[in-house]
């Protein structure tokens, strides 16, 4: 299906949690070797509405790529399960539409940020 390319993982403020996919983004497509130009699909952790817009702001992301079969406000966001469902999420959707490379991130209460990059195989 898909193997795991590059993961990055960040910190910042804990007021600002939701943020922390940006910088662990950015980290996972350097080790990656790979730009957001690169990447077919993309699977954000929507905590709430406004964290996942800001991440989508601040990286500028294509929204025609980003939770393209709807994200955790519409499927569920499993505490302790999230990071299982949004690769394995990504990889099928990597699969479905013929996507070589994905991103999956996550915010994490803290200020924890984590991204990983997939690609197809």
């Amino acid at each position: 299906m898909a193997r795991i390319k590059s993961i990055g993982v960040s910190g910042c403020a804990p007021e600002i949690m939701g943020i922390g996919p940006v910088s662990a983004s950015q980290k996972a497509l350097e080790r990656a070797d790979l730009s957001l130009n690169d990447i077919d699909l993309i699977e954000l952790n929507e905590a709430f509405a406004a964290q996942s817009l800001a991440v989508i702001g601040e990286l500028g992301l294509d929204t025609d790529k980003v939770n393209i079969e709807g994200g955790a406000i519409a499927l569920g966001h499993p505490l302790g399960a999230s990071g299982a469902r949004i690769t394995g999420k990504a990889a099928q959707l990597m699969q479905k539409n013929g996507a070589e490379n994905a991103l999956a991130t996550l915010c994490v209460g803290g200020g924890m940020g984590m991204a990983t990059v997939l690609e197809r195989v």
